[in-house]
């Protein structure tokens, strides 16, 4: 267990993106942190969106304009904090005449353009189609404007590491079974997974940041019931062979009034989801359906020239999105608004739940519980994510670093090298080394994995599983064969730290 110490100033409990941006703001502040999180980081609804920052254009139907506008301002700073996981993309929105009205659209592409300052994004404008686009003929005019791309596993994993450079202790696979308040500090019981070792820790304060868990954990840790309901709301996602080469991602409207995005992915793939559904099954084991993939494969067929069908799926994912309950009537209009809930009832140690939010927003809400928390911590200093870049993200663009990894380890192929740099950054350097050549990396697992980027992984990223290192540092199990995936995990299997 990588649990040291028994006492500490904040218990995070949740290893997703909210958890881990608050264990980097709070331990960035001064604070004595641990986060425990029950399997490993981002593997449950943070690893599983549709990999955008984004404002949330079709938000503004439901007049969440509070939400908009912060995710909008979130959009730009996150940009500027990790330029290597994250970047523009433009998307473009077919019109539908029998759909929504241009004048709807623009209105909502205007109140988009200018509901929160714009450094790095252009303005949005209407398009034409010819005949040489990847549409489907019958559609002629769109309308096209910026959001972001982001690699969600890995904001998460920065964050953690942020924490961790800060002296917050990250603890994977360690799941809180008990928590009991007393009047300065709470008790709790950790529980490391793979051994069933517990570990009394005392905490002066806790928060709730489980996710889709988030209001469970009340009845089975905390024993008393939640102060907000959540609704569980399941979006899946298919991955084809790419649908057409532009750097461009489409929106595409639905008759349902749902959107679908397509989105370029990975180099060679198409990457087209969400779905929106209400979700009461086991949420260890979320699984797309049958309905939900003709769904994604239809309405993207209405759109584009070149056909889809289940056959070139080469990979499906689905995450159950813990939302605010707003009580409304279907799930897609449920908002992406979080809320902060803070318990110290007669004058007890304080516990802070974390209910709903989205991705573009978690450094807000980070900075927020934190805020919340600061009476309670006196000596604790000042908010400092804003314009402080994370892990890796200390360089100004891609192209630029690229050049330089180039110049540093000019043997290195040249897709193992851009790779490195969109998930590393500048750790890139430290993840190298004073490699010569590429016979100094190691074990070649396949499609530019080496043995000395899966040590990297392991012992600087918690990675303990092939799981994690192909679907969550890298998004390689796109490529491995069920031949190399065993090589990976026998080694993983002799590597001491992953039994630690």
């Amino acid at each position: 267990m990588s649990v040291h110490d028994n006492e500490y100033d904040l218990l995070i409990i949740g290893g997703g993106i909210n958890g881990a941006g608050i264990a980097a703001d709070a331990s960035g502040r001064g604070l004595k942190v641990l986060l425990c999180e029950q399997n490993d980081l981002a593997s449950a609804t943070s690893s599983n969106s549709s990999k955008l920052i984004h404002g949330g254009l079709r938000y503004l139907e439901n007049y969440q304009f509070r939400l908009v506008r912060e995710a909008l301002r979130e959009r730009e700073i996150l940009l500027k904090k990790a330029p290597h996981i994250m970047w523009p993309l433009s998307f473009r929105l077919p019109h539908q005449t029998h759909l929504r009205s241009p004048w709807m659209i623009r209105v909502g592409l205007f109140i988009y353009d200018h509901l929160a300052k714009r450094n790095t994004l252009p303005a949005s404008k209407a398009i034409e189609f010819n005949s040489d686009s990847v549409l489907n003929s019958s559609i002629t005019q769109g309308f096209e404007y910026a959001d972001g791309w982001v690699d969600d596993a890995r904001l998460v994993i920065l964050n953690a590491q942020a924490a961790h450079n800060f002296g917050a202790t990250i603890a994977t696979r360690t799941r809180c079974i008990k928590a009991i308040r007393n009047a300065d500090y709470w008790n709790v019981i950790l529980e490391q997974q793979a051994s069933k070792q517990h570990l009394n820790i005392k905490a002066k304060s806790v928060v709730n940041a489980a996710g889709p868990w988030v209001a469970s954990l009340f009845e089975d840790v905390f024993t008393q019931p939640t102060p907000h309901t959540v609704r569980l709301v399941k979006g899946s996602h298919i991955v084809v062979p790419r649908i057409h080469s532009q750097p461009v991602a489409y929106i595409l409207q639905n008759e349902d009034n749902r959107i679908v995005f397509v989105i370029p992915y990975e180099q060679d793939y198409s990457l087209i989801g969400t779905t929106d559904e209400e979700y009461t099954g086991d949420i260890t084991d979320v699984k797309i359906s049958e309905q939900e993939i003709e769904y994604l494969i239809s309405i993207t067929n209405h759109y584009f020239k070149k056909p889809i069908s289940e056959a070139d799926i080469v990979h499906t994912f689905s995450g159950v999105r813990p939302l605010l309950d707003d009580k409304s009537t279907d799930a897609q209009a449920v908002t992406r608004d979080y809320k902060l809930i803070l318990n110290n009832e007669a004058d007890h140690a304080p516990l802070l739940s974390v209910f709903g939010g989205k991705i573009t927003t978690y450094r807000k809400l980070a900075e927020n519980a934190v805020n919340k928390l600061a009476p309670f911590y006196p000596k604790m200093s000042g908010s400092w994510t804003k314009n402080t870049p994370l892990p890796g993200g200390d360089f100004s663009n891609q192209a630029y670093l690229i050049a330089q990894l180039e110049s540093s380890y000019p043997w290195l192929p040249t897709d193992t090298l851009k790779r490195m740099a969109r998930s590393y950054g500048t750790l890139s350097y430290q993840l190298l080394g004073n490699s010569q050549a590429i016979g100094d990396l190691g074990y070649h697992f396949g499609h530019g994995l080496y043995a000395k980027e899966v040590d990297y992984l392991v012992n600087h990223e918690w990675a303990k599983s092939s799981a994690d290192i192909l679907w969550r540092r890298t998004k390689l199990g796109l490529r491995f064969t069920e031949k190399q995936v065993i090589a990976l995990g026998q080694y993983l299997t002799k590597h001491p730290a992953c039994h630690n």
